[in-house]
This record gives structure tokens, C-alpha cells and sequence, in this order.
């Protein structure tokens, strides 16, 4: 019997300039909870960089999204083949919350709850107001959570960028509507 609702793969704009997404991953709760939190593990689907799990604490992420699949698939030609970003932790509650401030935008939220066997992932990314930033904010979450899920089960994901450029012409028509 499958215990868990299936969800949209997609992310939905829960408000004008605010986008979730959401995924289900294979427990313990803990063990999704340390792919948010370590580096080492982070860095296998997102970015790099160690955390303080403290409320003010603050660190680089360095994203290298060639490393994240094999193959990589092909980088845009506007997309660097690395990306630095200063966040702040603004809230946490291991392992069910954490929260972090995300360059220009509102930050984002990562919530964690049971869903059955499996664990809910909630990504929600506020006040992303510029059209064009958001188009690539629901791309890149899309592509980035697929990683995850794939290597949270045990999987090999398939190529980061082939999935991101699909996924940003899928986005652009979805928020056109």
C-alpha cells in the first residue's frame, strides 16, 4: 500500500512572488535533515559550504552544478561554472525547520515532516519579485530537488543541466498562464 499523497512535481506560486516545492524522500527524517544541513552531503545536490546550526550564523554556499551529475549535461552560456552566495540562518529547528536568507529575495524555507515511511520536503522560496529570477529560482529548485531525490534513493540522477534548461522553458510556459 502506498502511504504517501502523491504531490506535482512542479513548484506553484503560493503567492505572487513566492514559490514551493515540494518532494517526498525515503526516512529517516534525520538522515533527509543532514542532506539540508552538511556540507558534504549538500554539496551532492546543491551547494557546498558548512553551517552553525545557530540562528544569525552565517556561510557561503558555493554551488559547482558540473559536479552534481555524470554527465554533467550542457551549461548555459550565461550560467558560471561556479556561483558564490553569503546566506544567514534565520531560523532553525532541527530537524523539522531551517530557515536561511537567499541574496536578493526573502529567503528560504526548508521544512521537514513524516509522511508515512517517507519525509515531506517543503522548499519555499519568498519574495522572488523579478519575473525573470523567478522563472530561474522554479527551474533550478526543480532540478536541484530532482538530484536530491535520486540520491537520497540511491539512484544516479541524470544530466543537472539538460534537466534545468527543460525545466526553465516548462516553467516559462506554466507562469505565462
Amino acid at each position: 500500500m502506498n502511504d504517501v499523497a502523491v504531490i506535482d512535481s512542479h513548484g506553484v506560486l503560493i503567492e505572487p512572488t513566492t514559490l514551493m516545492i515540494q518532494r517526498h524522500l525515503p526516512g529517516p527524517i534525520e538522515r533527509v535533515w543532514d542532506y539540508l544541513t552538511r556540507s558534504d552531503l549538500r554539496r551532492q545536490w546543491l551547494a557546498a559550504g558548512e553551517m552553525a546550526m545557530q540562528v544569525g550564523s552565517t556561510t557561503e554556499l558555493v554551488w559547482r552544478n558540473d559536479d552534481l551529475t555524470d554527465p554533467p549535461g550542457e551549461r548555459p552560456p550565461a550560467a558560471d561554472a561556479e556561483h558564490r552566495m553569503a546566506v544567514r540562518i534565520t531560523e532553525v529547528d532541527p530537524p523539522r525547520r531551517l530557515a536561511i536568507t537567499w541574496g536578493s529575495t526573502g529567503g528560504v524555507t526548508f521544512d521537514l515532516a513524516p509522511a508515512g515511511s517517507r519525509v515531506l520536503l517543503t522548499v519555499t522560496h519568498h519574495r522572488v519579485a523579478d519575473p525573470a529570477m523567478r522563472l530561474s529560482v522554479s527551474a533550478g529548485w526543480h532540478a536541484h530537488l530532482d538530484v536530491l531525490v535520486a540520491r537520497v534513493s540511491g539512484e544516479e540522477p541524470g544530466p543537472f543541466w539538460d534537466a534545468y534548461a527543460r525545466l526553465k522553458q516548462d516553467y516559462a510556459q506554466r507562469q505565462q498562464a
